[in-house]
C-alpha cells in the first residue's frame, strides 16, 4: 500500500483534534493490516481516545478479532459515531462514553458503565493524550502545563486504578507512549515530560502486578510520527507539510500501521511480555 510522504497545510485550532477536518484523512484500515480472525474473540476492551487516530486503528483491529468495544472520549462527536458505525458494520458492540478523563469520577464511570453492559474488562488501552507546542520552555503556561499533565499522566493513572478494580487473571493494559519519551522533543517539553512517566509507570506497574501473582500484564506501544488529528492541531503549516519527512523511512506513519502491535500485545501470543515497549516510529533507533 503507498502512503503519503507529505501533507497539504493544514492547521487545528483546539486539541486533541477532529479527524473528519483532516487532509488527507488517517488510514486506520486496511484489509491487509486488518485481516478477520479470534485473536480476542469475546473480549472486552476499554480504549481511551478511541474515537480518531490510533486508537480508531486499534478499536478496529480489536473489533476485527472478534473483540466488543468502550471508546472513551472527550468531544469529538462526530469522530466518535463514525467509528462506532464501523464497529456496527464489524458486527461487533461499541459504547461511547464521553468526558473527561483527568476527571476521576469520569474515569470510574467508564468503568462502572463497562461491568454494567457487558459484565467484564479484558483490556484497558490507555491512549488519549494532548500536545503542545512551545519554542521557548518558559513560555510554558501553568495552565498549559497542567492540561497536558492531567490528561495524559493522571487520566491514564485514573483509568488504569478504576480497571484494576475490575480486570482478572488473563487481563492486560496497553499504554500508548512516544518516541518522545526516550529521545525528548525541544518544542514538546512538557508532552516527553509526561510520555516519559507512562514509561515508568507501565515499568512500574507490571513489576507490581507480577510479583503480585495477579497474571495482569501492563505493556505499551511507543509511536513515532503519526498521522492523527493531534498533529494539525498541534503544529503550524509548514510542519505539518513535512510532517515525518526526517525519519529514515522518509514519511510519517499512519494509524493502521500501529494498531498491529496492541493487537499482539493484547494476546495470548504475548502471554510472556510483560513491562516491554514495542516501537513503530519508521526506523529510529531509540536506547530503550
Amino acid at each position: 500500500m503507498n502512503f503519503p510522504t507529505s501533507f497539504p497545510k493544514q492547521e487545528q485550532k483546539e486539541q486533541p483534534g477532529l479527524e473528519y477536518e483532516m487532509n488527507p484523512a488517517p488510514i486506520y484500515d486496511d484489509p491487509s493490516y486488518n485481516k478477520k480472525g479470534d485473536i480476542l474473540k469475546d473480549k472486552i476492551a476499554v480504549i481511551t481516545g478511541g474515537d480518531s487516530g490510533i486508537g480508531k486503528a486499534v478499536a478496529i483491529a480489536y473489533a476485527n478479532q472478534g473483540a466488543d468495544i468502550v471508546i472513551a472520549y472527550y468531544n469529538e462527536n462526530k469522530d466518535a459515531e463514525e467509528t462506532k458505525k464501523i464497529m456496527d458494520n464489524i458486527g461487533r458492540r461499541c459504547t461511547l462514553i464521553k468526558g473527561d478523563i483527568s476527571d476521576p469520577n469520569f474515569c470510574n464511570n467508564v468503568l462502572e458503565k463497562t461491568i454494567k453492559e457487558y459484565g467484564k474488562i479484558d483490556i484497558l488501552v490507555n491512549n488519549a493524550a494532548v500536545q503542545y507546542e512551545s519554542a521557548d520552555f518558559k513560555q510554558i503556561s501553568d495552565e498549559q502545563f497542567d492540561k497536558t499533565f492531567k490528561t495524559n499522566v493522571y487520566g491514564t493513572f485514573y483509568m488504569t486504578r478504576a480497571a484494576l478494580n475490575h480486570l482478572k487473571a488473563g487481563g492486560c493494559i496497553i499504554n500508548t507512549a512516544s518516541i518522545t519519551a526516550y529521545k525528548g522533543n525541544e518544542t514538546l517539553i512538557d508532552y516527553s515530560m509526561t510520555k516519559g512517566a507512562i514509561v515508568t509507570l507501565t515499568r512500574s506497574l507490571s513489576t507490581a502486578l507480577a510479583k503480585g501473582k495477579t497474571n495482569i500484564r501492563v505493556n505499551a506501544v511507543a509511536p513515532g510520527p503519526i498521522w492523527t488529528p493531534l498533529i494539525p492541531a498541534s503544529f503550524d503549516e509548514k510542519k505539518v507539510e513535512k510532517f515525518g519527512s526526517d525519519t529514515p523511512l522518509g514519511r510519517a506513519g499512519q494509524p493502521v500501521e500501529c494498531a498491529g502491535a496492541y493487537v499482539f500485545l493484547a494476546s495470548q501470543c504475548a502471554s510472556y511480555i510483560t513491562g516491554q515497549v514495542i516501537h513503530v516510529n519508521g526506523g529510529e533507533i531509540v536506547n530503550a
